[in-house]
């Protein structure tokens, strides 16, 4: 199974041409055999918390009629897809939220971020659940951004038999999460570890992409590059049994 992490330069508060350039990142990621691609937190809107905060016109519900470009991409190509968006919740704020698009078109799961930082507690409801589906055998674990900083949910994604943790962020140059978090929860939990990150200037400051592959010793594996549009991919072991072996690599 081939797993990617995709990023580009959202383009702040449109919705819809943002839809559609995941749209096409997954059409090319699947045209390279990819079966599932993983996109940044908030990718549908950008990471601009004041318009979100003040038009719920940008929220997407799980039905939305505007990520129809994203669940065709999917049907036609069988490959999923986690969208990071800012989601509709039953209260009167949103969530910082992965939707999960199955082969299929349908919504194979959602996660609401559980750990909210800074201006992000005066905009978005936290969740309470654990973020996990399953494509082909493979059990996946989500985690956005400030999630990764704690090692329990990582920890927990072990325990429950995860093979892959994606994390879907929005990191400014300079992060140290490239170095001191996604590596380390990779080795000391023996995952791979996919790290999907904003491209552009954005509320948090400048990004850089770096989206990339981590193994279960914390080598890393595959980097879509610096600055611009890309794709990290890496194909997985078939066999599960061969997790703690040498990794294989794709480039």
């Amino acid at each position: 199974m081939k797993i990617a992490a995709a990023q580009f330069p959202s383009v702040l508060g449109d919705v819809e041409a943002n839809i559609a350039g995941m749209a096409g990142l997954i059409r090319e990621a699947a045209g390279q055999g990819a079966r599932f691609v993983a996109f940044c937190e908030l990718a549908a809107q950008g990471y601009d918390l004041a318009a979100i905060a003040s038009d719920p016109g940008l929220w997407l519900a799980e039905d939305d009629p505007r990520l129809e470009p994203v669940r065709e991409a999917c049907r036609t190509t069988g490959t999923a897809a986690l969208i990071g968006c800012a989601a509709r919740t039953d209260g009167a704020r949103p969530a910082i939220s992965a939707l999960v698009i199955g082969h299929d078109g349908g919504l194979l799961t959602r996660y609401d971020k559980t750990h909210l930082y800074g201006e992000e507690l005066e905009v978005f409801t936290a969740g309470t659940a654990a973020g996990r589906f399953a494509l082909d055998g493979v059990r996946f674990s989500v985690a956005i951004c400030y999630d990764n900083r704690f090692p329990e949910v990582a920890v927990s994604a072990k325990a429950d038999d995860c093979r892959v943790y994606v994390a879907s962020s929005v990191l400014e140059a300079g992060n140290d999460s490239f170095e001191k978090v996604c590596p380390v929860r990779a080795r000391d939990n023996g995952l791979y570890v996919l790290l999907a990150n904003q491209v552009g200037t954005c509320e948090v400051g400048e990004c850089r992409g770096g989206s990339a592959v981590w193994g279960p010793d914390g080598t890393l594996l595959a980097d879509a590059g610096e600055g611009g549009r890309g794709l990290a991919l890496l194909e997985l072991p078939a066999d599960p049994a061969r997790r703690a072996g040498p990794p294989v690599r794709t480039w």
